[in-house]
């Protein structure tokens, strides 16, 4: 735990992208949220069409565990407006919230940030209904699900769901795995405190998820329609 990140993470870079216009050290391992198995996180920025880019590297450096994330700045830009539709910011934090460990990111930091200050766009109706069907949908699994195994397998889905939903109806940034969490308590404490002490407990999970609905406009299920767009058929040649 004595070890040198930005040091390190420097280093690295500049060994083995030494034209690199900048880069970024992100991740817990410069907070407080830094543990022995922590890794560095890089996001790197090579010249525009750098034929290295884009791509995404793991690998072992001075004992760190490293991901780099290897952009120039015309496929950063792709990554990044890919992200803002799916709700989770992932490259913006990075970028964002990182330490700069070479040249100088300043702007495209203060842009990052920017978006992530203003969170999501908000879901259009045909998303925010397809989210209250699929909830009212395990909700209903869970509530008529007489194996026990199959119920503890439909109240999982439906805990770490009504998470996601919760971020929604709050109109957050969405996470998977630890930043999930981290997003709901960030929105709201004691939301995120039930959240975690429903956890084992498919009764609790389910009112968990019913307020969640509630905040986004009740179950539903009766007249629930989602129009697929027709799928283009060619006719087979004739011999």
């Amino acid at each position: 735990m004595d070890r040198d990140p930005l040091g390190d993470a420097r280093t690295l870079v500049r060994d083995r992208y030494p034209q690199a216009v900048y880069a970024v050290l992100a991740g817990s391992v410069l907070t407080e949220h830094r543990t022995a198995g922590s890794d560095l996180d890089i996001v790197v920025v090579l010249p525009l069409g750098d034929l290295l880019a884009p791509r995404r590297e793991s690998l072992v450096f001075a004992s760190w565990p490293v991901e780099l994330f290897v952009h120039d700045e015309q496929t950063l830009d792709w990554w990044l407006a890919k992200e803002r539709p799916e709700r989770k910011p992932t490259l913006h934090r990075m970028v964002g919230c990182g330490t700069p460990v070479v040249g100088d990111p300043a702007e495209r930091q203060a842009a990052c940030r920017a978006v992530l200050d203003a969170g999501p766009d908000p879901l259009a109706p045909a998303q925010l209904e397809a989210a209250r069907y699929g909830l009212t949908d395990l909700l209903d699994d869970l509530t008529h699900a007489a194996d026990t195994g199959e119920r503890q397998v439909i109240a999982a889905a439906l805990w770490a769901d009504a998470a996601r939903l919760a971020l929604v109806a709050g109109n957050r940034w969405n996470g998977t795995g630890k930043w999930l969490l981290r997003e709901l308590r960030a929105h709201d404490p004691d939301l995120a405190d039930r959240w975690l002490a429903a956890q084992h407990d498919p009764a609790a999970i389910e009112a968990f998820a019913r307020d969640v609905l509630d905040r986004l406009g009740g179950p539903l299920f009766d007249g629930y329609r989602a129009v697929a767009p027709r799928p283009e058929v060619t006719a087979p040649a004739r011999s």
